[in-house]
């Protein structure tokens, strides 16, 4: 599946990874690009093979991990556990040639449904490059909580989970309208925060909710990435009364933005 703005394609889906099961299979956006073709996602990095371009993921979900890797346990700290799930396309709802909706469904380490989500995905153009907008909603039968490796134990502000983009490798800065820098802009609730990578490119994320907050890496931490994370800290509970949904939107620009050009 392609996205396309106009006749630029500035994005692939990948419905089926061929993802080791211990990764997190799910689907996933890659490569992103820019209009001129500046890629500005990752996929299966070294350091975390578990990231996957731009995905929707959570660490704990009723105590399955469905992010990949180590599970962070209380007192222990990251630890291989058997009970790894998996995210799989269901169904299309809705094709496209600059948008998709779909149904996917959760499952456990016995391929019970946790969760289903509907997704609808879109791209278009804006003055500064194009806009991805993403929209997803978790709904189920009994109540379900997404935890996070923060709300199990690590401390330094590590509460990832949701909406996550692994951005390219190299030299990236961070900022808001008010903040600069990782250890500033991680765990805030700002409107809007900026990524600028090499190309350069940059990314602008907005559409934070409730509780919801930025998590960032930016070299030092390690990698490039974003999440607008769920359960930062504290967890969230989805019940059959009051599904979970989220509306994220992330300009994808060529050049390094400036605040002034993004405020504006």
């Amino acid at each position: 599946m392609r996205l396309a703005v106009g006749d630029v394609d500035v994005a692939e889906y990948v419905t089926e990874p061929e993802v080791d099961p211990l990764n997190g299979p799910r689907p996933y956006l890659h490569p992103v690009r820019t209009l001129a073709g500046v890629p500005v996602t990752d996929v299966l990095p070294e350091d975390h093979q578990w990231h996957l371009g731009v995905s929707v993921a959570m660490q704990d979900v009723n105590g399955v991990n469905l992010w990949g890797g180590r599970t962070y346990v209380r007192d222990q700290g990251y630890t291989w556990l058997d009970d790894h799930g998996r995210i799989i396309h269901a169904q299309w709802l809705a094709q496209a040639a600059d948008s998709f909706s779909e149904r996917l469904l959760w499952l456990g380490p016995q391929d019970e449904t946790l969760l289903t989500e509907t997704r609808t995905v879109a791209a278009r153009a804006v003055p500064l490059g194009w806009e991805l907008s993403f929209s997803y909603e978790l709904s189920t039968i009994q109540p379900v909580t997404l935890g996070s490796p923060a709300t199990n134990g690590r401390p330094g502000g590590a509460g990832y989970g949701g909406f996550f983009w692994r951005a390219t490798p190299g030299p990236t800065t961070t900022f808001t309208a008010s903040r600069t820098g990782e250890d500033s802009v991680n765990g805030s609730d700002e409107p809007w925060v900026a990524l600028t990578g090499p190309g350069p490119y940059t990314l602008v994320f907005r559409g934070l909710s409730d509780d919801d907050r930025w998590f960032v890496r930016t070299g030092a931490g390690g990698y490039n990435g974003l999440c607008a994370a769920l359960a930062f800290e504290k967890t969230v509970t989805v019940t059959p009364d009051a599904p979970l949904s989220r509306n994220l939107t992330i300009l994808v620009a060529d050049g390094a933005l400036t605040r002034e050009q993004i405020t504006a």
